[in-house]
Protein backbone atom coordinates (compact mmCIF):
# COMPACT_ATOMS: atom_id res chain seq x y z
CA UNK A 1 0.00 0.00 0.00
CA UNK A 2 1.05 3.62 -0.60
CA UNK A 3 3.36 5.05 2.05
CA UNK A 4 1.46 6.70 4.88
CA UNK A 5 -2.02 5.61 3.74
CA UNK A 6 -4.42 4.05 6.22
CA UNK A 7 -5.28 0.46 5.42
CA UNK A 8 -6.35 -2.89 6.86
CA UNK A 9 -4.59 -6.20 6.21
CA UNK A 10 -6.56 -9.46 6.21
CA UNK A 11 -4.45 -12.56 6.83
CA UNK A 12 -4.48 -16.17 7.93
CA UNK A 13 -1.92 -18.45 9.60
CA UNK A 14 -1.43 -22.03 10.77
CA UNK A 15 -3.19 -23.37 7.66
CA UNK A 16 -6.41 -21.50 8.40
CA UNK A 17 -6.53 -22.16 12.14
CA UNK A 18 -5.87 -18.46 12.83
CA UNK A 19 -7.35 -15.39 11.16
CA UNK A 20 -5.86 -11.97 11.62
CA UNK A 21 -6.41 -8.30 10.88
CA UNK A 22 -4.14 -5.30 11.37
CA UNK A 23 -4.67 -1.61 10.67
CA UNK A 24 -2.75 1.60 10.29
CA UNK A 25 -5.25 4.34 11.14
CA UNK A 26 -3.30 7.54 11.84
CA UNK A 27 -5.03 9.66 9.21
CA UNK A 28 -8.58 8.60 10.04
CA UNK A 29 -8.00 9.12 13.78
CA UNK A 30 -6.53 12.56 13.06
CA UNK A 31 -9.60 13.34 10.92
CA UNK A 32 -11.84 12.39 13.85
CA UNK A 33 -9.75 14.62 16.14
CA UNK A 34 -10.23 17.55 13.78
CA UNK A 35 -13.97 17.00 13.41
CA UNK A 36 -14.61 16.70 17.15
CA UNK A 37 -11.77 18.85 18.56
CA UNK A 38 -11.03 16.10 21.06
CA UNK A 39 -8.67 16.37 24.02
CA UNK A 40 -5.67 13.98 23.94
CA UNK A 41 -7.30 11.35 26.16
CA UNK A 42 -10.50 11.41 24.09
CA UNK A 43 -8.53 11.28 20.83
CA UNK A 44 -6.89 8.11 22.18
CA UNK A 45 -10.20 6.63 23.38
CA UNK A 46 -12.11 7.35 20.17
CA UNK A 47 -9.09 6.43 18.04
CA UNK A 48 -8.84 2.99 19.62
CA UNK A 49 -12.57 2.37 19.11
CA UNK A 50 -12.41 3.59 15.49
CA UNK A 51 -9.43 1.31 14.77
CA UNK A 52 -11.11 -1.72 16.35
CA UNK A 53 -14.42 -0.92 14.66
CA UNK A 54 -12.82 -0.61 11.21
CA UNK A 55 -11.25 -4.08 11.55
CA UNK A 56 -14.47 -5.60 12.87
CA UNK A 57 -16.36 -3.99 10.01
CA UNK A 58 -14.34 -5.79 7.34
CA UNK A 59 -15.07 -9.09 9.09
CA UNK A 60 -18.65 -8.76 7.81
CA UNK A 61 -19.53 -10.30 4.46
CA UNK A 62 -22.35 -8.20 2.97
CA UNK A 63 -21.78 -4.98 1.02
CA UNK A 64 -24.53 -3.21 3.01
CA UNK A 65 -23.68 -4.70 6.42
CA UNK A 66 -23.12 -2.19 9.19
CA UNK A 67 -21.43 -2.54 12.57
CA UNK A 68 -21.95 -0.16 15.49
CA UNK A 69 -19.85 -0.12 18.67
CA UNK A 70 -21.25 1.79 21.64
CA UNK A 71 -19.35 2.39 24.86
CA UNK A 72 -21.32 3.76 27.82
CA UNK A 73 -19.41 4.50 31.01
CA UNK A 74 -19.67 6.11 34.42
CA UNK A 75 -16.65 8.41 33.84
CA UNK A 76 -16.49 11.96 32.57
CA UNK A 77 -16.38 10.77 28.94
CA UNK A 78 -19.86 9.20 29.34
CA UNK A 79 -19.54 7.28 26.09
CA UNK A 80 -18.60 6.96 22.42
CA UNK A 81 -20.22 5.55 19.29
CA UNK A 82 -18.47 4.17 16.21
CA UNK A 83 -20.06 2.85 13.01
CA UNK A 84 -18.19 0.87 10.33
CA UNK A 85 -19.08 -0.82 7.06
CA UNK A 86 -17.52 -3.85 5.39
CA UNK A 87 -15.42 -1.75 2.98
CA UNK A 88 -13.05 -0.08 5.48
CA UNK A 89 -15.11 3.06 6.10
CA UNK A 90 -15.60 4.14 9.70
CA UNK A 91 -16.95 7.14 11.62
CA UNK A 92 -17.60 7.94 15.25
CA UNK A 93 -18.18 10.55 17.91
CA UNK A 94 -17.55 11.04 21.64
CA UNK A 95 -20.31 12.25 23.93
CA UNK A 96 -17.89 14.56 25.77
CA UNK A 97 -14.96 15.48 23.49
CA UNK A 98 -12.94 17.68 25.86
CA UNK A 99 -12.31 15.46 28.92
CA UNK A 100 -8.98 16.27 30.58
CA UNK A 101 -7.30 13.83 32.99
CA UNK A 102 -3.82 13.42 34.47
CA UNK A 103 -1.80 10.46 33.14
CA UNK A 104 -2.46 7.03 34.66
CA UNK A 105 -0.05 5.13 36.92
CA UNK A 106 2.01 4.09 33.87
CA UNK A 107 2.33 7.70 32.70
CA UNK A 108 0.00 7.13 29.76
CA UNK A 109 -3.28 8.71 28.65
CA UNK A 110 -5.92 7.54 31.14
CA UNK A 111 -8.58 6.23 28.75
CA UNK A 112 -9.92 3.76 31.32
CA UNK A 113 -10.33 6.49 33.92
CA UNK A 114 -12.08 8.80 31.45
CA UNK A 115 -14.62 6.12 30.51
CA UNK A 116 -15.09 4.44 33.90
CA UNK A 117 -17.11 1.26 34.45
CA UNK A 118 -19.92 0.51 32.04
CA UNK A 119 -21.13 -1.46 29.02
CA UNK A 120 -19.86 -2.24 25.52
CA UNK A 121 -22.60 -2.91 22.95
CA UNK A 122 -21.90 -4.42 19.53
CA UNK A 123 -24.74 -4.04 17.02
CA UNK A 124 -24.55 -5.81 13.64
CA UNK A 125 -27.07 -4.93 10.96
CA UNK A 126 -26.55 -7.70 8.41
CA UNK A 127 -29.87 -7.52 6.56
CA UNK A 128 -31.91 -9.68 8.91
CA UNK A 129 -35.26 -8.64 10.37
CA UNK A 130 -33.62 -7.54 13.61
CA UNK A 131 -29.98 -6.50 14.13
CA UNK A 132 -27.74 -8.69 16.27
CA UNK A 133 -26.92 -7.03 19.59
CA UNK A 134 -24.21 -8.28 21.95
CA UNK A 135 -23.48 -6.59 25.28
CA UNK A 136 -20.70 -7.11 27.80
CA UNK A 137 -19.49 -5.27 30.86
CA UNK A 138 -16.38 -3.18 30.27
CA UNK A 139 -13.38 -5.01 31.72
CA UNK A 140 -10.71 -2.28 31.82
CA UNK A 141 -12.38 0.48 29.72
CA UNK A 142 -9.09 0.67 27.76
CA UNK A 143 -10.99 -0.67 24.66
CA UNK A 144 -8.63 -3.44 23.43
CA UNK A 145 -9.18 -5.66 26.46
CA UNK A 146 -12.91 -4.95 26.29
CA UNK A 147 -13.11 -6.09 22.67
CA UNK A 148 -11.07 -9.19 23.56
CA UNK A 149 -13.61 -10.01 26.27
CA UNK A 150 -16.54 -9.32 23.93
CA UNK A 151 -15.25 -11.82 21.34
CA UNK A 152 -14.78 -14.51 24.01
CA UNK A 153 -18.05 -13.91 25.89
CA UNK A 154 -20.49 -13.04 23.08
CA UNK A 155 -19.07 -14.77 20.01
CA UNK A 156 -17.12 -17.58 21.74
CA UNK A 157 -14.04 -16.74 19.64
CA UNK A 158 -10.73 -16.68 21.55
CA UNK A 159 -9.04 -13.48 20.40
CA UNK A 160 -6.15 -11.12 21.07
CA UNK A 161 -6.74 -7.42 20.41
CA UNK A 162 -4.10 -4.68 20.49
CA UNK A 163 -4.91 -1.02 19.85
CA UNK A 164 -2.89 2.16 20.26
CA UNK A 165 -2.88 5.90 19.63
CA UNK A 166 0.24 8.03 20.15
CA UNK A 167 -0.03 11.83 20.28
CA UNK A 168 2.40 14.58 19.24
CA UNK A 169 3.19 17.42 21.62
CA UNK A 170 0.86 19.70 19.65
CA UNK A 171 -1.96 17.17 20.31
CA UNK A 172 -2.14 15.94 16.71
CA UNK A 173 -2.07 12.17 16.10
CA UNK A 174 1.43 10.74 15.62
CA UNK A 175 0.59 7.03 15.30
CA UNK A 176 -2.56 4.92 15.43
CA UNK A 177 -3.32 1.31 14.63
CA UNK A 178 -3.86 -2.15 15.99
CA UNK A 179 -4.51 -5.82 15.37
CA UNK A 180 -7.09 -8.55 16.00
CA UNK A 181 -5.94 -12.19 16.09
CA UNK A 182 -8.60 -14.92 16.32
CA UNK A 183 -8.36 -18.67 16.83
CA UNK A 184 -10.69 -20.71 14.65
CA UNK A 185 -12.57 -23.73 16.06
CA UNK A 186 -10.22 -26.66 16.60
CA UNK A 187 -7.01 -24.61 16.79
CA UNK A 188 -4.42 -26.77 18.55
CA UNK A 189 -2.68 -26.10 21.86
CA UNK A 190 0.62 -25.59 20.09
CA UNK A 191 -0.82 -22.67 18.17
CA UNK A 192 -2.14 -21.08 21.37
CA UNK A 193 1.28 -21.49 23.01
CA UNK A 194 3.13 -19.98 20.02
CA UNK A 195 0.78 -16.99 19.96
CA UNK A 196 1.08 -16.42 23.71
CA UNK A 197 4.88 -16.54 23.46
CA UNK A 198 4.89 -14.02 20.60
CA UNK A 199 2.52 -11.69 22.49
CA UNK A 200 4.75 -11.81 25.57
CA UNK A 201 7.77 -10.59 23.55
CA UNK A 202 5.95 -7.81 21.68
CA UNK A 203 6.25 -4.09 22.28
CA UNK A 204 3.07 -2.02 22.49
CA UNK A 205 1.23 -1.24 19.23
CA UNK A 206 2.32 2.41 19.28
CA UNK A 207 5.96 1.49 19.96
CA UNK A 208 5.96 -0.87 16.98
CA UNK A 209 4.30 1.72 14.71
CA UNK A 210 6.81 4.32 15.92
CA UNK A 211 9.61 1.94 14.95
CA UNK A 212 8.20 1.96 11.42
CA UNK A 213 6.25 -1.30 11.49
CA UNK A 214 3.53 -1.66 8.87
CA UNK A 215 0.35 -3.67 9.58
CA UNK A 216 1.99 -6.61 7.76
CA UNK A 217 5.02 -6.37 10.06
CA UNK A 218 2.79 -6.31 13.17
CA UNK A 219 1.22 -9.59 12.03
CA UNK A 220 4.61 -11.05 11.08
CA UNK A 221 5.84 -10.46 14.63
CA UNK A 222 2.81 -12.31 16.00
CA UNK A 223 2.26 -15.04 13.45
CA UNK A 224 5.49 -15.35 11.47
CA UNK A 225 6.31 -18.68 13.12
CA UNK A 226 2.88 -20.03 12.15
CA UNK A 227 3.10 -19.44 8.41
CA UNK A 228 1.47 -16.02 7.97
CA UNK A 229 -0.38 -15.60 4.66
CA UNK A 230 -1.64 -12.13 3.71
CA UNK A 231 -4.99 -12.40 1.92
CA UNK A 232 -5.67 -8.79 1.02
CA UNK A 233 -5.47 -5.07 1.71
CA UNK A 234 -8.44 -2.75 2.27
CA UNK A 235 -8.04 1.06 2.28
CA UNK A 236 -9.38 2.56 5.52
CA UNK A 237 -11.06 5.96 5.71
CA UNK A 238 -12.98 8.16 8.12
CA UNK A 239 -16.07 8.65 6.00
CA UNK A 240 -19.33 10.32 7.01
CA UNK A 241 -22.16 9.73 4.55
CA UNK A 242 -24.57 12.24 6.08
CA UNK A 243 -27.00 14.18 3.91
CA UNK A 244 -29.99 16.43 4.52
CA UNK A 245 -32.27 13.48 3.76
CA UNK A 246 -30.56 11.29 6.39
CA UNK A 247 -30.57 14.07 8.97
CA UNK A 248 -34.22 14.81 8.21
CA UNK A 249 -35.13 11.22 9.14
CA UNK A 250 -33.48 11.76 12.52
CA UNK A 251 -35.32 15.07 12.95
CA UNK A 252 -38.64 13.42 12.01
CA UNK A 253 -38.17 10.89 14.82
CA UNK A 254 -38.75 13.56 17.49
CA UNK A 255 -42.51 13.13 17.06
CA UNK A 256 -45.50 14.95 15.58
CA UNK A 257 -46.07 17.32 18.52
CA UNK A 258 -42.52 18.72 18.46
CA UNK A 259 -42.46 18.87 14.65
CA UNK A 260 -45.68 20.90 14.70
CA UNK A 261 -44.23 23.35 17.22
CA UNK A 262 -41.12 23.81 15.08
CA UNK A 263 -43.21 24.28 11.93
CA UNK A 264 -45.27 26.96 13.65
CA UNK A 265 -42.25 28.77 15.13
CA UNK A 266 -41.49 30.72 11.90
CA UNK A 267 -37.76 30.30 12.68
CA UNK A 268 -35.37 28.00 10.80
CA UNK A 269 -33.40 25.53 12.92
CA UNK A 270 -29.86 24.25 12.40
CA UNK A 271 -29.01 20.60 12.99
CA UNK A 272 -25.40 19.35 13.11
CA UNK A 273 -24.33 15.82 12.15
CA UNK A 274 -22.88 14.09 15.21
CA UNK A 275 -20.21 12.32 13.17
CA UNK A 276 -18.70 15.20 11.16
CA UNK A 277 -20.28 18.43 12.44
CA UNK A 278 -21.74 19.38 9.04
CA UNK A 279 -24.71 21.70 9.59
CA UNK A 280 -28.10 21.47 7.92
CA UNK A 281 -30.77 24.19 8.03
CA UNK A 282 -34.45 23.23 8.25
CA UNK A 283 -37.04 25.92 7.55
CA UNK A 284 -40.58 25.90 8.98
CA UNK A 285 -41.68 24.68 5.53
CA UNK A 286 -39.23 21.75 5.82
CA UNK A 287 -40.73 20.92 9.22
CA UNK A 288 -44.23 21.05 7.75
CA UNK A 289 -43.14 18.60 5.08
CA UNK A 290 -41.60 16.23 7.66
CA UNK A 291 -44.81 16.43 9.70
CA UNK A 292 -46.91 15.52 6.65
CA UNK A 293 -44.63 12.61 5.79
CA UNK A 294 -44.69 11.29 9.36
CA UNK A 295 -48.48 11.25 9.32
CA UNK A 296 -48.83 9.75 5.82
Amino acid sequence: MEQGKDYIVRATAAEGQVRAFAIRSRKLVEQARIYHNTSPVMTAALGRLLSGGAMMGVMMKGEKDLLTLQVRGSGEAKGMTVTADSQGNVKGYPQVPDVMRPPNAEGKLDVGGAIGSGILSVIKDIGLKEPYVGQVALQTSEIAEDLTYYFAASEQVPSAVGLGVLMNRDNTVRQAGGFIIQLMPGAGEGIVGALEAAMAKMDSVTEMLEQGDTPEMLLERLLGSLGLEVLGHIPAHYRCDCSKERVSRAVASIGAKDLRELAESCEPIEVACQFCGRRYVFTPEDMEGLLERSQA
